[in-house]
């Protein structure tokens, strides 16, 4: 089917290097692509040359006779409208229902009657999120439009949009909304664009795929490729792949948080208090807080928090997540119940609005705290000193970038210096505030290692559904009228505990009410099937030993290549041995995310069974 959109042969030119270098892009009706590529690739630039915005320093654009674009701008203008509903509906085309502009507020959270001179960053991007929409066009460019909403308004938006006939083009760092969502990959790298027919639950394989076959040819043609662009592009792919090990530990760690949950609604708990003091981080119990009598914003809330925990906190907007998290860390007094935080806490912190970087600072000085030089090249991480070079490559820069003024960074590479900042700091205690706000995909993978690695306590509030399954060991979710509930494990265990009956109402919203008391954990009834079929079961006992037999073959071959003689004295075999090490990994990485699937299976159905046990147990 002819394109209704076609971009060719794009080139954007900064100074003396080129950002797009020959980019294509082709939108046919009803397309579902999704545009991918790091911080600073261009991917922003590109959709505003499809929308019309932007001219090209070279190439053309096509857009059929009469076919209606609508994009989404990161930074929406609302001036010169008297209302955010007036200004979505003035997007709305001369027949069309105005109605629609209040339905579409309604579910980003806003009423219509905001002045858009005094909306926050956020509400504009909603608003004129609303504003695209409405009008129901052929093609919809949507450039991070999971930005600022919360997770029942992102669940919302995929919704509407899989529902809705227009051809999509979207930008995001939200996999799980981008694997819902897309049917096409388009993977924007050093100024080109490659296609890949498929979603992007697909992309991250074939393009690590394409990376390493791009290592086999650099061998074959003795090409040189700068060290630090060879780590950056190789690197990044080798560090996303989530081995066993890790796996394995996060799974102990939910583990001993459900214990730890189902402990704490009875007396054993306070029968053990004595021996666990050592390890507690947080004790609040009862806690309550408003800031008037007609609504409270926390109510009766009990949370007991130990040493390794990662513990994410979870709600729509305005339900009181960040409320809740300054009363666990004491920024907030209780007006009634108590808080009481363990003995040598040291708190590092990252918040909404992020801290402020001098702009005429190095990167060196940033993570030094200014202190350049010999006495500043080292910093303290985890207890162990680390030379502040090797520790800035850890999170994506190269050392000509170490001694560069942070001004002349991206948006994403600012955001991973105020991580590298974040995690130099001593600490033994993170609390992070909507930390994957304006990060990329390696951005994002490189902060759930370090999460994953992190030898302290995590207390986190994020809407990232596929970052919380990746890092978090319990959920403690808002329910509506002040009241949060704990559910052991990621976002998806959440999900699968709620009973029916609360799964009827969006997070945050309040289900009706029965006449017996709730209690601070609720025990929900199972679901579904009770164990796994025998393929399965078979499967998650033997994949372990095939990925650990394949990790051995590979560090075999690894050495075999490591001898940087064998490509001139035997070619053939070189080729031969690369060529198999790439296909190896492809099939360990294959083993491993099955390995994951099955292990998060038998994670949920023995939590239901422990449940059932559990209700039981209160019912008899």
């Amino acid at each position: 089917m002819a394109p209704v959109l076609h971009l060719k042969d794009i080139t954007v030119a900064f100074g003396g290097s080129r950002l797009l270098d020959g980019a294509e892009l082709n939108v046919g009706p009803g397309d579902r692509i999704c545009l991918v590529g790091r911080n600073g690739s261009g991917k922003s630039t590109l959709l505003k040359i499809a929308a019309g915005l932007a001219e090209p320093d070279g190439g053309t654009r096509f857009i059929q006779p009469g076919v209606a674009v609508r994009y989404l701008p990161q930074e929406p203008d609302l001036s010169g409208f008297a209302t955010t509903r007036d200004y979505v509906e003035a997007g709305l085309n001369p027949h069309e229902d105005p109605n629609r502009a209040f339905y579409l507020l309604g579910h980003l959270g806003l009423t219509g009657l905001e002045n858009p001179a005094t909306l926050s960053g956020g509400e504009a991007r909603r608003a004129a999120l609303a504003r695209c929409l409405a009008p129901k066009p052929d093609i919809l460019l949507l450039d991070e439009p999971t930005n600022h909403l919360d997770i029942h308004a992102i669940e919302w938006l995929e919704g509407e949009l899989k529902g809705m006939k227009s051809a999509l083009v979207l930008i995001s760092h939200d996999r799980r909304f981008l694997e819902g969502l897309s049917r096409v990959t388009v993977w924007l790298d050093r100024g080109r664009t490659h296609r890949l027919e498929k979603g992007f639950g697909a992309f991250e394989a074939w393009r690590d795929a394409m990376l390493e076959q791009e290592e086999v040819e650099r061998h074959k043609l003795e090409r040189q490729i700068a060290a630090e662009e060879h780590w950056l592009r190789y690197g990044v792919s080798a560090r996303r792949k989530r081995n066993v090990g890790r796996l394995e530990r996060l799974r102990g760690l939910r583990t001993e948080r459900r214990e730890q949950v189902r402990a704490l609604g009875n007396v054993r708990m306070e029968a053990a208090e004595g021996a666990g003091s050592g390890t507690k981080v947080i004790d609040a119990k009862g806690v309550g807080f408003s800031y008037d009598e007609e609504r409270p914003i926390v109510r009766d809330a009990t949370l007991r928090i130990h040493r390794g925990d990662r513990i994410a906190i979870v709600g729509p907007n305005g339900a009181g997540k960040t409320t809740l998290l300054k009363l666990l860390t004491g920024k907030l007094k209780p007006k009634a119940g108590n808080v009481k935080l363990g003995q040598g806490l040291l708190m590092a912190e990252l918040d909404q609005n992020r801290s402020r970087l001098h702009p005429e600072q190095s990167l060196m000085a940033a993570v030094t705290d200014g202190v350049e030089g010999a006495a500043g090249d080292t910093v303290m991480v985890a207890g162990k000193p680390r030379h502040v070079m090797n520790y800035l490559q850890d999170f994506l820069f190269t050392p000509q970038q170490a001694r560069t003024p942070v001004k002349v960074l991206s948006g994403g590479e600012r955001a991973r210096l105020l991580l590298a900042k974040l995690f130099a700091t001593p600490s033994n205690f993170l609390v992070l505030d909507e930390p994957t706000n304006d990060l990329d995909l390696e951005t994002l993978d490189l902060l759930e290692e370090v999460i994953a690695d992190y030898p302290g306590t995590a207390l986190l509030v994020s809407h990232d559904r596929d970052f919380l399954d990746r890092v978090a060991t319990a959920i403690v979710l808002a329910e509506g009228d002040g009241r949060f509930t704990e559910y052991a494990g990621g976002y998806s265990d959440m999900m699968a505990q709620r009973s029916p009956r609360a799964a009827d109402h969006p997070a945050g919203t309040e289900a009706p009410r029965s006449s017996k008391p709730k209690k601070t954990v609720e025990k929900r009834p199972r679901s579904g099937g009770s164990k796994m079929n025998f393929a399965d079961a078979h499967a998650l006992k033997v994949l372990p030993e095939k990925i650990a037999a394949a990790e051995a073959k590979i560090a075999a071959l690894e050495e075999s290549l490591s001898d940087s003689t064998l490509y001139v004295r035997e070619p053939a075999r070189f080729a031969s041995i690369s060529t198999e090490l790439a296909e190896l990994r492809q099939l360990k990485d294959a083993d491993e995310e099955r390995w994951l699937a099955l292990e998060m299976e038998r994670e949920a159905l023995e939590l239901a069974g422990l449940q059932q046990i559990d209700t039981e147990q209160t019912e008899g």
